[in-house]
């Protein structure tokens, strides 16, 4: 870390020279009507005031029932297979009843996927018959069967439920294949109906270098960082407006694959959860933990990727959290439960029983364990607070 300002340096003068400048325009033709007609399905605050999130990280699904597990316990070999993947979505999804499933990346392994399309019909099955809305960002694993990067994406798009995009229509180049936001508005009703209360950014983190001279993973460029840039602006621009303008930008969330480099500020005195692992991030920092910084609207990130990391640790104001490992044909650990992250965003009671703005944005996690057990529980946000931690088993936040 102690390299990190002349790391930047390096990768700013190697890519940005040959990065597409990212270019906002209206949006025109088949691209708007596929994003007007998501944007239909509008995300909002229940009638309790709550926002309700399951993350999914690093399913590695392969050909269902054929596809062995990895690192599980002896006892547990015997008949183990993608299908107990399938079998964790569907607890996961009667235990907290999400308003959003977010799927972060490596959802299919496509070295062990006959066909990609096939697996991840599959693979987001659970999703799709609970008729719960569900969003999606690629891996570095999903691209490996017989689709490219660009086909798993559409194809993704393209699901039942699914309100994932597959890129900005307002952005006419950009880098990678699933950059998008959404928007979760106010409880029906309410004087927030009309307003974004907290924003989601999905961002397609790569999945490894294109440039010779840097090794390892990929990164986050520049023309996603505009559009990030750009995207935050708007939605403040319209939380702080009327009617019902507010003081201070809408909280936000990130989710995509690659962990920043950042997640290695941490040890176990600053974080809740476990490090298990090394931080798997691209070999540069790219800057987009000080681009998220400087907008002031995004609260904590969201990543899979290193499989037994799950921990969540605060910097600068964001909490950067790994989800934990998920599926059963991904790498683990034996005697470590596969596991996923629940997030909760709550709001204010205001005069009159109404609901108001965010209040709280809580998380915690559950083990694929005999009683789902529901671990870690933290207050990443709540208003006029910086967030707090508390390490013990909880039966719910």
């Amino acid at each position: 870390m102690a390299d990190a300002v002349s790391v930047v340096v390096v990768f700013f003068l190697v890519a940005l020279s040959s990065v597409p400048i990212c270019v906002f325009a209206a949006a025109e033709g088949s691209s708007t009507a596929a994003t007007n007609k998501k944007q239909q399905q509008l995300l909002r605050f229940d009638r309790k005031g709550e926002f309700r999130i399951l993350q999914v990280a690093d399913m590695h699904y392969g050909d269902g029932k054929s596809t062995p597990c990895e690192d599980v316990l002896p006892k547990q070999f015997a008949g183990c297979s993608d299908l107990n993947t399938t079998a964790f979505v569907h607890r996961m999804i009667l235990a907290e009843n999400p308003h959003l499933i977010v799927f972060t990346g490596d959802n299919i392994f496509g070295f062990d996927a006959t066909d990609a399309s096939t697996s991840m019909n599959a693979a987001f099955a659970p999703a799709i018959s609970s008729n719960i809305p569900w969003a999606a960002v690629l891996g570095n694993h999903d691209q490996q069967s017989t689709l490219s990067r660009e086909g798993v994406m559409k194809h993704i798009v393209g699901m039942k439920h699914s309100l994932s995009q597959f890129n900005p229509p307002e952005a006419k180049v950009i880098d990678g294949f699933g950059n998008y936001n959404l928007e979760v508005h106010g409880v029906e009703g309410s004087s927030f109906v009309n307003k974004s209360l907290l924003n989601l950014y999905f961002l397609d983190s790569g999945d490894y270098s294109t440039v010779p001279s840097i090794p390892g993973y990929g990164w986050i460029k520049p023309s996603q960082q505009l559009w990030f840039q750009h995207t935050s602006r708007k939605l403040r621009r319209a939380y702080m407006s009327k009617p019902e303008a507010q003081k201070a930008p809408a909280p936000g969330l990130a989710y995509f694959h690659i962990p920043l480099p950042e997640y290695a500020s941490f040890d176990s005195s600053n974080f809740t959860g476990v490090k298990q692992e090394g931080i798997s991030s691209a070999s540069v920092n790219s800057g987009f933990f000080t681009t998220m910084v400087e907008a002031a609207d995004v609260k904590a990130v969201f990543t899979g990727h290193d499989h037994l990391n799950d921990f969540c640790g605060e910097l600068t104001g964001i909490h950067l959290c790994y989800a934990g490992g998920f599926g059963y044909h991904a790498y683990g650990k034996a005697g470590w439960a596969r596991r996923a992250r629940v997030v909760v965003t709550s709001l204010e009671k205001i005069e009159k029983g109404g609901w108001g703005a965010v209040k709280s944005i809580k998380t915690w996690k559950r083990l694929d364990d005999e009683h789902l057990t529901a671990i870690d529980g933290q207050v990443l946000w709540s208003k006029g607070s910086a967030g707090s931690r508390r390490k013990k088993q909880i039966g719910r936040v």
